[in-house]
């Protein structure tokens, strides 16, 4: 399991001219190994998105246990990007496809004066939210349904039907939280999803508006799109493993003698 701060990143996914989490560790992994390896995460997170509970796999032939290729990893790792937990898996597992779920989290900040401590983490909506709106007009998106108006850029003809299966809004001293945990996400569709719910907290979209607009059908008919740094991936949730309440990842690679999970 990989706990990130996605500040300094442009996402997850190695990137041609910037830095991404996945170069990051796989720098690492060559570093601690002497071999070049490729990881494969369970959720492509953006630009500035944070994990707390990020899955992904490599396959080594490294003959260190997976505490120590933990320990080792964490040592060359830079301090915004750590590996919580690392293990051994059976090489037909695959951190993307045999996920059950992804729960993200988008926070707000609701009171007047800034966070200096919490900037890189929640996006400043100062103001009365209406949390009850918001965690109806959300908990009526809970179900299988095509969330094309809350997609961003994505390939013309690919399916956008996903299924959401629970969601939550409530507030915790001064900072609000929209949780929505899903099969899968398309590009940008939580954080189009929270700011079109923070605008019905805010009074500035009526419930009626919010549901016309998730109905619509029109790719992209939510334009807005909160800020990255308010977004975390919480949690992967798998049916069998790992054997305790940690996210863990694996890869589908049959030819590998031995693989290691972080």
């Amino acid at each position: 399991m990989l706990e990130y701060e996605g500040t300094a990143y442009a996402g997850f996914q190695r990137q041609a001219n910037a830095p991404s989490v996945q170069a990051t560790i796989e720098e690492a992994i060559a570093a601690l190994t002497g071999q070049q390896a490729r990881l494969y995460g369970a959720g492509r997170t953006d630009a500035g998105v944070h994990a707390l509970g990020q899955v992904a796999a490599f396959d080594t032939a490294s003959g260190l246990s997976a505490d120590r290729l933990r320990d080792g990893l964490n040592h060359y790792l830079p301090l915004d990007v750590a590996v919580v937990e690392a293990h051994e898996t059976a090489p037909d597992f695959d951190p993307r496809r045999h996920a059950l779920s992804r729960v993200y989290r988008y926070s707000l900040l609701t009171r007047r004066a800034r966070s200096p401590l919490r900037r890189r983490f929640t996006h400043a909506a100062p103001g009365p939210l209406d949390i009850a709106a918001m965690a109806a007009v959300l908990a009526a998106l809970e179900g299988k349904r095509d969330f094309a108006p809350f997609c961003g850029r994505y390939p013309e003809g690919k399916p956008t039907c996903r299924r959401i299966l629970r969601t939550a809004v409530w507030r915790e001293g001064a900072e609000a939280h929209i949780e929505i945990e899903g099969n899968a996400f398309l590009p940008q569709q939580a954080r189009r999803m929270a700011a079109a719910v923070l605008e019905v907290g805010l009074g500035e979209r009526t419930s009626r508006e919010f549901e016309q607009l998730a109905n619509s059908g029109r790719r992209g008919a939510a334009q807005a799109v909160l800020p990255p740094q308010g977004l975390t991936l919480r949690q992967v949730k798998y049916a069998n493993f790992p054997p305790h309440d940690y996210a863990t990842a694996t890869h589908d690679q049959a030819h590998a003698e031995s693989a290691a999970r972080p």
